[in-house]
C-alpha cells in the first residue's frame, strides 16, 4: 500500500508518515520499481500501534523503546505519565478557575482584568501582610470575585488575615452564603469554625437561618459560634417569636458560661435574648439555675452563673440570686448580694 492510501486509511499525515521513517519508528518494508514507500500490513499495525501509544502521552522517543525494547516494563513509565496528567490538569484546573473569577469581576477593559489578577496573586501570597492589604482593598476599585475571598476565608490560618477576610467576604452579602454552607459541611474542623465565623458577620436573613442549622451541628465549636451570634441577633427561636431551632442557643450559651469558654460574650447573648420578651428571660434564668453546681469544686462555675443572672430581667433571675446570697461559697454570696442591691436600686 502506497504512502497515500495508508494517510487516508489511517489518518496519519503523509508528512508524518515520512518522519516516522526518517526516525526508523516505522520504515515501510518494500519500495516499488518508482522507488515509491509501500507499508505491508504488518507496517500499517505498527503505524496504529504507535498511534495508539502517542495517544496515552508518550513522546516518540518513548514509543519506540516501548515497541522495541524487550526489556521495557510499562508500569514505571505509565505511573509517570499519571503523575504529570493530573499536574496538567490541576494547573488547567487553577487556570479555568482564574478566568472564571476574572469574568466574574465584569473587568471593564484590560486594566480592570491587570488589577483583579494582581489581588487574585496578592490573595495567594505567602505575605500576611499582602493577604491582608488585599482582602480589606476588595471592592475599592475592581472587587475581587466572591468565590475568591470565600476560598482565601476557609483557608486562612493567620488570625489578623482571617479578620480581614471575613470583613470583605460580609461586604458582599447573600452572594457568598453558598460557598459558606459548603464550608460547614467541610470535613476539616478548621474550615467549619472559619465557615461559621464567616456567616455571623454577615446580617442577612439566609445567614440566620444557616446559623440555626448550624446549632444542629455536631461540632461544639460551630455551635457556639453559632449561639454567639444568634444571641446577639437577639434571635428566639421556635415557640417563642424567633425562627426555627433558635431557642436551642440558650442551652448552648448557658454551658459556655459552666465550662468558662467565652463566658461573658455567652452570658451577654443571654442578656440580648432575655431583654426581647418576659418569658424567655424566666426560661433562660431557670435554665442558669438548673446548672448550678453544688459542692466547693463547683464554686468557679457558680460564679459564672450568677454573674450571668445579673442581666436577667424578671423574678425567676431575682429569686435565684436571692437564694446565691446564702451560697456556701463567699465569693458567690458576696456577688449575688451586690447585683441584688443594683437590681434594687434600678
Amino acid at each position: 500500500m502506497l504512502i497515500g492510501d495508508v494517510a487516508r486509511r489511517s489518518g496519519v499525515s503523509a508528512r508524518m508518515l515520512r518522519h516516522y521513517d526518517s526516525l526508523g519508528l516505522v520504515r515501510p518494508t518494500g519500495r516499488t520499481v518508482s522507488g515509491y514507500r509501500e507499508y505491508s500490513g504488518e507496517d500499517i499495525r505498527r503505524i496504529f500501534h504507535v498511534e495508539s501509544l502517542r495517544s496515552l502521552g508518550l513522546s516518540l522517543r518513548e514509543v519506540a523503546r516501548a515497541l522495541d525494547d524487550p526489556g521495557f516494563r510499562p508500569s514505571e513509565l505509565v505511573d509517570d505519565l499519571v503523575h504529570q496528567t493530573r499536574e496538567r490538569i490541576a494547573a488547567e484546573t487553577a487556570l479555568l478557575t482564574r478566568l472564571r473569577r476574572i469574568g466574574s469581576a465584569e473587568p471593564a477593559d484590560w486594566a480592570d482584568v491587570l488589577q483583579t489578577v494582581a489581588l487574585l496573586h496578592a490573595l495567594g501570597s505567602e505575605s500576611a501582610g499582602k493577604r491582608q492589604r488585599a482582602a480589606l482593598s476588595s471592592g475599592e476599585d475592581v472587587p475581587v470575585p466572591v468565590d475568591a475571598l470565600v476560598e482565601a476565608a476557609l483557608n486562612e490560618a493567620d488570625t489578623n488575615v482571617a479578620g480581614a477576610l471575613r470583613w470583605a467576604v460580609a461586604q458582599s452579602g447573600d452572594a457568598a452564603l453558598d460557598l459558606l454552607a459548603e464550608g460547614l459541611a467541610s470535613p476539616l474542623a478548621e474550615v467549619r469554625d472559619r465557615a461559621v465565623r464567616s456567616i455571623a458577620e454577615i446580617e442577612h436573613e439566609r445567614a440566620t437561618a444557616l446559623l440555626q442549622d448550624a446549632l444542629a451541628s455536631s461540632d461544639t465549636v460551630v455551635r457556639r459560634h453559632a449561639a454567639l451570634a444568634l444571641g446577639a441577633r437577639g434571635v428566639l427561636g421556635a415557640g417563642v417569636g424567633g425562627g426555627p431551632g433558635a431557642a436551642d442557643a440558650v442551652p448552648t450559651l448557658v454551658d459556655m458560661i459552666v465550662e468558662g469558654v467565652s463566658d461573658v460574650d455567652a452570658a451577654d447573648a443571654l442578656s440580648t435574648l432575655a431583654g426581647s420578651r418576659p418569658a424567655m428571660a424566666d426560661r433562660i434564668a431557670a435554665t442558669l439555675v438548673g446548672r448550678l453546681p453544688h459542692g466547693p469544686e463547683g464554686a468557679p462555675a457558680r460564679r459564672r452563673l450568677t454573674q450571668a443572672l445579673a442581666d436577667i430581667p424578671g423574678g425567676a433571675a431575682s429569686q435565684a440570686l436571692a437564694r446565691l446570697t446564702h451560697d456556701e461559697d463567699p465569693a458567690v454570696a458576696l456577688t449575688a448580694t451586690y447585683i441584688r442591691t443594683l437590681r434594687e436600686a434600678r
